[in-house]
């Protein structure tokens, strides 16, 4: 596990400064930010929450057939990933027009007036019920776009300690504590598709894997602020087409 503290904050402050920033033009596309928002947990060996009745994955939507690449094994369940730093990590509610189903960071459209960070930190405290201020800000990472039309901006805040959630159940299926370790340790895949010469980035976390956007958010984020790849770009790698619309 990789420890909450001091030591991180500093090493993920420092890398993110010293990664050069790539920003896209908005033109014709809408403005987005999201938030990987790190916090402490404690090993959880429980269930998914969602896998505790008979619905299982039913209740988000997805079906694991709709995933490009190899799925042997894998059945959607969040488990094992728990304990030391963390983020946070979202299962959109069902019932959602878009992305129903899929995993997301919390965040949303940027609105009028706004820039990315008070759009982040409110898209959390609305998500949630988070309420975090300015000073939780610790750096930025690149501009994705965005198939369905979206330029998402990402940007990292410290929580400090373990707070407690009240997700908004209008957006929000579950929310879980995805330890940093699991996603130092996974191997990220990168799976071609018919539909694109880009190819698919695949994020494994738990018995699920994480895709684009937030897949590539996370895959930045796992390469430049946790390892050092200073200026890893991710803009290049591709989402499911599932993803698209």
């Amino acid at each position: 596990m990789i420890d909450y503290g001091f030591e991180l904050r500093q090493q993920l402050v420092t890398n993110l400064h010293l990664h050069r920033r790539r920003i896209h033009a908005l033109e014709t596309r809408k403005h987005a930010a999201v938030a990987i928002v790190l916090v402490d947990s404690a090993v959880d060996e429980s269930d998914d929450p969602l896998f505790t009745d008979a619905r299982g994955l039913a209740a988000t939507g997805i079906r694991m057939s709709d995933l490009p690449g190899d799925v042997a094994g894998l059945d959607g369940r969040m488990v094992g990933v728990s304990g030391g730093a963390a983020f946070l990590l979202c299962r959109r509610a069902s019932r959602m027009n878009n992305h129903a189903g899929q995993w997301a960071l919390p965040g949303g459209r940027v609105d009028p007036g706004e820039d990315p960070l008070a759009a982040a930190l409110r898209e959390v405290d609305e998500e949630l019920g988070l309420r975090l201020g300015e000073d939780a800000f610790v750096g930025w990472l690149d501009d994705y776009p965005t198939r369905s039309g979206y330029v998402i901006t990402p940007v990292v805040l410290w929580a400090g300690g373990s707070p407690e959630l009240t997700p908004a159940p209008d957006e929000v299926l579950a929310v879980y504590r995805i330890g940093l370790h699991a996603l130092a340790s996974g191997e990220p895949r990168f799976v071609a598709i018919p539909e694109s010469e880009r190819l698919v980035v695949q994020i494994p976390l738990g018995n699920d894997l994480i895709h684009a956007p937030t897949g590539a958010v996370l895959y930045q984020f796992r390469q430049v602020g946790l390892s050092g790849h200073i200026d890893e770009r991710v803009d290049h790698l591709e989402q499911p087409v599932f993803a698209w619309r």
